[in-house]
């Protein structure tokens, strides 16, 4: 088993000539992008090594291991949450060591490269489905032999692709989220979305797909992250792929899906119910539930179906469900998002993931600019500044929201805390306890979850004038069912001028 190396590890068992190599937002995430690419380099394999870091290390401890390699080549996989740190790796290794030839590739420099600085500090750029072309490109660098400097590439017939999933370490599967494809691309044309630029859904041959799946499920894993856009496209495809983890079903066992919100046929339905509790996690896409904005950024959901499935899934399955929606998006206003916001909370959600609108390279949203007046971050994550119905006050508002939400609302340590908060107006309520919480705190990140108690405990009283017996005793079983030991301060001081410390 050829082993992939960690950035840590300094017992790669060749000098490499060739690293192939990505920044992660963090460790549990591994990259299965550099994998292809490792896989179908064939005789080159030999020859190199994948070696993959995190975001939390600077840019000139990236370059130093890397150079403790002493590679001739060195592939970087390029995404928007890595870009500005990549471009500061690249332009260290340029200025050290000049002769390294730098390919790059990804989704972020695929499209509207040209003004991108990392571009002007590589040597090539291979676009698209790389591959393939990868293995190409290597040959004739190491061979001399002069090329353009772009590559663009066509996505490869995937049956003559090599699968890189033997390439996972037994490391990777033990403590890391383990992704996988059963296909490629997506028929919808959803403007905001890179798979916008897709012509369909290309499907791996399943058979194959499911031994590999085996293979990895006999070497202990477990945790397996579905990267499919269009899960359940293909009933047959969809069921197969069930079918074959029902009967290997553990108490270990974590499959997750992103799945179309309006297509649950019965028979899929029949299926989903016997997995148990804690095996299924289902990421719904519903960003907006107003049909002319639907219309707008060509989505096509049924609203009617979707909110029939999502209501049977809460219902009858034992599926996490977590669904997203997605704030300015062209002609939606404040209101519209509002509505809809709170039209997906009834519906029940374990998880609502908010969020807002970002300018990805390359996707055809930006053919609305003018008419809805849309303002961009210029720098990654490229995110929406302001729209002709949304100013940007309104954003910075509804981004802290988010964070809150995604603090409190989904982390299931405030179930009978959120009934108080919400109550029968989820949205309204949460916004203006996201405001006083702003105000008070002046934080959106480093607050533990002791201090999170704290904050409801006062902001409860002060945005809703609520009894105090009444929020300790709920805040109290929260605390507790969450494992916080110790009195919390909020009972401590019931007092109506308690003052939380900052910090």
């Amino acid at each position: 088993m050829i082993k992939a190396a960690r950035a840590e590890q300094s017992d790669i068992p060749v000098i490499p000539d060739i690293l192939l190599s990505t920044i992660n937002a963090s460790y549990i995430h591994a990259s299965v992008g550099l994998r292809y690419l490792y896989a179908n380099l064939d005789e080159l394999q030999s020859r190199s090594a994948i070696m993959e870091f995190t975001s939390h290390l600077r840019p000139a401890e990236i370059v130093e291991k890397i150079l403790q390699k002493k590679p001739q080549i060195i592939g970087f996989g390029i995404y928007i949450w890595n870009v500005e740190h990549t471009t500061k790796v690249i332009s260290l290794l340029k200025i050290i060591a000049p002769d390294i030839i730098i390919i790059i590739g990804g989704p972020e420099v695929s499209y509207e490269y040209e003004e991108q600085s990392v571009f002007h500090l590589c040597d090539y750029l291979i676009t698209g489905a790389a591959d393939t072309a990868f293995a190409a490109l290597c040959h004739d660098v190491l061979n001399n032999r002069t090329n353009d400097k772009v590559y663009c590439c066509k996505e490869p017939p995937l049956d003559e692709l090599q699968l890189p999933y033997r390439y996972y370490t037994d490391e990777d599967i033990k403590n890391r989220v383990l992704y996988v494809e059963a296909s490629r691309g997506c028929p919808f044309k959803c403007e905001f979305c890179l798979s916008a630029l897709d012509k369909t859904s290309l499907p791996f041959e399943i058979d194959v797909f499911l031994t590999e799946m085996d293979l990895l499920y006999q070497r202990g894993a477990r945790n397996f992250k579905f990267v499919d856009r269009t899960f359940n496209l293909k009933m047959e495809t969809s069921l197969k792929i069930l079918e074959f983890f029902l009967v290997r079903v553990d108490e270990s066992l974590f499959l997750h899906f992103e799945i179309i919100p309006d297509r649950l046929p019965d028979n899929l339905k029949e299926t989903i119910m016997k997995f148990p509790s804690g095996s299924l996690q289902f990421e719904i896409g519903v960003q907006t539930f107003n049909p002319q904005v639907q219309e707008l950024i060509s989505r096509k959901q049924d609203n009617k179906k979707t909110i029939e499935n999502m209501h049977w899934l809460r219902k009858y399955s034992k599926a996490h469900i977590h669904a997203d929606l997605i704030f300015a998006l062209p002609g939606e206003d404040f209101d519209s998002f509002a509505r809809g916001f709170n039209q997906l909370y009834q519906l029940k959600p374990h998880d609502i993931q908010l969020g807002i609108l970002k300018r990805l390279r390359g996707t055809p949203v930006i053919r609305h600019t003018e008419r809805f007046q849309l303002k961009f971050e210029a720098l990654s994550p490229y995110s929406i500044l302001a729209t002709d119905c949304i100013d940007f006050l309104l954003v910075q508002r509804i981004t802290r929201f988010a964070r809150y939400w995604e603090l409190i609302a989904n982390s299931d340590n405030f179930t009978q805390s959120l009934k108080l908060l919400l109550a029968d107006q989820a949205f309204e309520r949460f916004l203006i306890f996201s405001d006083w919480l702003y105000e008070y705190s002046g934080k959106t990140h480093q607050i533990s979850l002791r201090k999170l108690y704290d904050y409801l405990y006062y902001g409860l009283q002060k945005c809703f004038a609520m009894p105090i017996t009444k929020i300790s005793s709920v805040l109290l079983d929260d605390y507790k069912r969450a494992g916080l030991k110790g009195k919390p301060e909020f009972f401590k001081s019931r007092a109506k001028s308690f003052r939380i410390e900052q910090g």
